[in-house]
C-alpha cells in the first residue's frame, strides 16, 4: 500500500476541532441484560403516527452481556436480540426476542461463556483435565453466528447477519429463529458483511474475505433475484450467488478491516484502509488468550486504497485510487456525473475507535471519567470523494482532473495508473457540536447509487448517539432533533405513498434513556421538516443497538 503523503485539507485532528465533553451521564442502563418481549405488546401513542404506515420496523443489537458468572468484555460480543415495531392504522405494538444462535443456546445450556465473540475469549472448560484444558488452547475457535449487527435480505428473505460466514434466517414477523445458513456452503468466502446494497432488479452485492494458499483477497458477491415461481419449501435459498470480482490485499499478512462498501448505478468501490488484521497474531490469538479485537491494529503510515469495479463486467479498474490515511464503517451514497464517481461517507483520522468500546468504557461513572473516555474517541464526519473514471496514459500529472462545477474535492494522477484524491468536507462548523456524526441513512429506494440531497444520521455528543440530523448536501445545512438525556438509534426513511419529492416521508428512530426505566419509545418525525408526528411509549428497557429496517407490508 502506498505510503505517498498529500496535504490534509485541516491540519488539525476531528477530535481537536470538536468541543470537548463535559458533565456527560453515565450511559451504563443503556449496556445491561435485558429481558425479552415474545408476545406483542400495545404502546401509548402521543401525537399522531401517520395511518399509511403499514409494516413492522426492525431492530438488531446486544441484548444479554453475560452469562452465569461470565461476563463479556466488549459491547459487540452481547448476544443479539431482535426488536419489532408493528405499526398500522396508527397503531403500534412492540415485540422482541433474543435469537436462538448457536451461541445462546450453548452459553445458555452451561450456563457461561462457551463460544468467544469479538472482544471476548471463551475460556476452557473447567470440568475437563488440565491436559485437555491446554490442548484447547491450540484449537482455533468457530466463528460466532451470534448476528447482532443488522436485518439483511436475499431473494426475499430475511436474515440477521455480523460479519462471520455465518447468518440466521428469521421471521420478520414472529422474530422466529430459522436455519443457520453457512455462506461457505455457497461460495468461497470465509465472511460476509452485514451492510448488503441492493439493486433494482432485485439482486444483492456484498462483499466477503477468502484466504489460502494463494493469498488473502476481498471478494464482491452478487446474489441474484428470486425466482418468479413460488417456493416449494420454507428454507434458505442463496443458489446462483457467485464471486463477481477478487480484490488482492496489499498486504496479505496484514489485510483491511471493513464494515460496508460503496455502490452507484454501474461500480463498486472497495475501501482498504489503514485499520489492519495482523493474521499472524489472529492464528496465535488463542494461545495467547487475545480476544480478536487485539489483532486489529491502526497504521497511519499507510494511504487508503480505493479499488474501482464494473459491477456488470466484474472487471476492476487499472488505475489505483489514493487518499491519505483515513477511516469509515460506513458510506452515505455513491453516484455517476459526467465522467466522475461521487462517494459520500462517514470518516475519521484514526481506526482505534472499534476497539475502544468495552463494557467497562461504556459502563463509566457520569462527570470525569466518562469524559475522559467520550473525549479521546475518533469523531467521524461526512467527506466527499471524487473518482475520475476515465484516467488514461495521456492524462497530464499533477493537475485536478475533477471540472465538475461546485465540488471541491480533488483528484491528480501522480504517475501512470495512479490517482491521489484529497476530499471535501461534507458540513459546516455547526455539526461540530453535535460531536460528528454516524449511521447514515437516505431515502434508498428512491436514491441509491443516484444523485441525492439529503441523509439522516445520529449525532455523537456522547458515546452513543443523542441526537438525530438531517444533512442537505447541496447546501450543508442541518435540521437536528435533540433532547438531553434521550439517546436516538440509527434513522430509518419510510417514503410516503405517492411521494414527489426526496424527502417526503417520515424518519423512524427508537429512543432510550438511562434516566428513567422502562421509558423506551418509537419516534416518528416528518423528514421534510424534522419535527416530531408523534411516539410509541413502550414500558420495557431496550438496550442500545445497531441496525435496523423498515419491512414493509403490501
Amino acid at each position: 500500500m502506498s505510503n505517498t503523503t498529500e496535504p490534509q485539507t485541516h491540519s488539525i485532528s476531528i477530535r481537536q476541532r470538536c468541543p470537548q465533553a463535559k458533565g456527560l451521564e453515565s450511559v451504563a442502563p443503556l449496556v445491561r441484560s435485558v429481558e425479552e418481549t415474545p408476545d406483542p405488546i400495545p404502546t401509548t401513542i402521543k401525537g399522531t403516527i401517520p395511518t399509511w404506515i403499514n409494516g413492522s420496523f426492525l431492530r438488531n443489537g446486544p441484548g444479554k452481556f453475560e452469562f452465569g458468572k461470565d461476563r463479556y468484555t466488549h459491547w459487540f460480543d452481547g448476544m443479539a436480540m431482535m426488536h419489532r415495531f408493528h405499526i398500522s392504522e396508527g397503531s403500534v405494538t412492540y415485540s422482541s426476542r433474543f435469537l436462538q444462535s448457536d451461541s445462546y443456546v450453548k452459553n445458555s445450556e452451561k450456563n457461561r461463556i462457551v463460544v468467544s465473540e469479538f472482544g471476548t475469549m471463551a475460556m476452557p472448560d473447567p470440568c475437563k483435565n488440565i491436559f485437555a484444558r491446554f490442548f484447547s488452547r491450540f484449537q482455533i475457535p468457530k466463528a460466532t453466528d451470534n448476528a447482532s449487527v443488522n436485518f439483511v435480505k436475499y431473494k426475499g428473505d430475511y436474515y440477521v447477519s455480523t460479519e462471520t460466514n455465518y447468518m440466521r434466517r428469521v421471521d420478520p414477523q414472529s422474530l422466529e429463529t430459522k436455519e443457520k445458513v453457512d455462506w461457505t456452503q455457497y461460495i468461497a468466502v470465509n465472511s460476509a458483511t452485514a451492510h448488503p446494497h441492493y439493486d433494482q432488479d432485485g439482486s444483492t452485492y456484498n462483499m466477503g474475505n477468502s484466504y489460502g494458499k494463494s493469498g488473502f483477497f476481498y471478494n464482491i458477491i452478487r446474489v441474484p433475484p428470486p425466482d418468479n415461481k413460488v417456493a416449494s419449501e420454507d428454507s434458505a435459498d442463496l443458489s446462483g450467488a457467485k464471486v463477481i470480482c477478487s480484490i488482492r490485499a496489499s498486504e496479505p499478512r496484514k489485510p483491511s478491516y471493513y464494515h460496508s462498501f460503496v455502490m452507484s448505478e454501474n461500480y463498486i468501490v472497495f475501501i482498504e484502509q489503514p485499520l489492519k488484521l495482523d493474521l499472524m497474531k489472529f492464528m496465535l490469538y488463542r494461545i495467547q488468550g487475545k480476544s480478536f479485537h487485539k489483532v486489529m491494529t491502526w497504521e497511519p503510515q499507510c494511504n487508503t486504497v480505493f479499488h474501482l469495479v464494473d459491477r456488470h463486467t466484474g472487471e476492476e479498474s487499472e488505475v489505483r485510487y489514493f487518499a491519505a490515511p483515513m477511516f469509515t464503517l460506513h458510506q452515505i451514497n455513491a453516484y455517476e456525473e459526467n465522467g466522475f464517481l461521487v462517494m459520500d461517507m462517514c470518516c475519521g483520522d484514526d481506526g482505534e475507535v472499534i476497539g475502544d468500546f468495552t463494557l467497562e468504557n461504556l459502563r463509566n461513572k457520569s462527570g470525569e471519567e466518562m469524559d475522559k473516555f467520550y473525549n479521546s474517541l475518533c469523531r467521524n464526519l461526512p467527506r466527499r470523494y471524487i473518482l475520475p473514471l476515465n484516467v488514461e496514459e495521456k492524462t497530464p500529472l499533477d493537475q485536478n482532473l475533477v471540472t465538475l462545477h461546485n465540488y471541491k474535492a480533488t483528484a491528480k494522477k501522480t504517475k501512470p495508473g495512479e490517482v491521489f484524491m484529497t476530499h471535501e468536507e461534507l458540513y459546516d462548523d455547526q455539526l461540530l457540536k453535535y460531536g460528528g456524526l454516524e449511521f447514515p441513512q437516505i431515502n434508498y429506494d428512491r436514491c441509491n447509487g443516484r444523485p441525492y440531497r439529503y441523509f439522516y444520521s445520529c449525532g455523537f455528543g456522547h458515546v452513543f448517539s443523542d441526537s438525530l440530523l438531517k444533512m442537505d448536501v447541496h447546501t450543508k445545512e442541518l435540521k437536528v432533533w435533540r433532547h438531553p438525556g434521550l439517546f436516538p438509534s440509527e434513522p430509518v426513511f419510510v417514503a410516503s405513498p405517492n411521494a414527489t419529492e426526496e424527502d417526503d416521508g417520515v424518519v423512524m428512530s427508537v429512543i432510550i434513556t438511562p434516566r428513567e426505566e422502562k421509558s423506551s419509545f418509537l419516534l416518528v418525525l416528518d423528514a421534510k421538516t424534522f419535527t416530531e408526528l408523534g411516539r410509541a411509549e413502550v414500558p420495557v428497557n431496550i438496550p442500545y443497538g445497531t441496525h435496523g429496517v423498515f419491512n414493509e407490508l403490501g
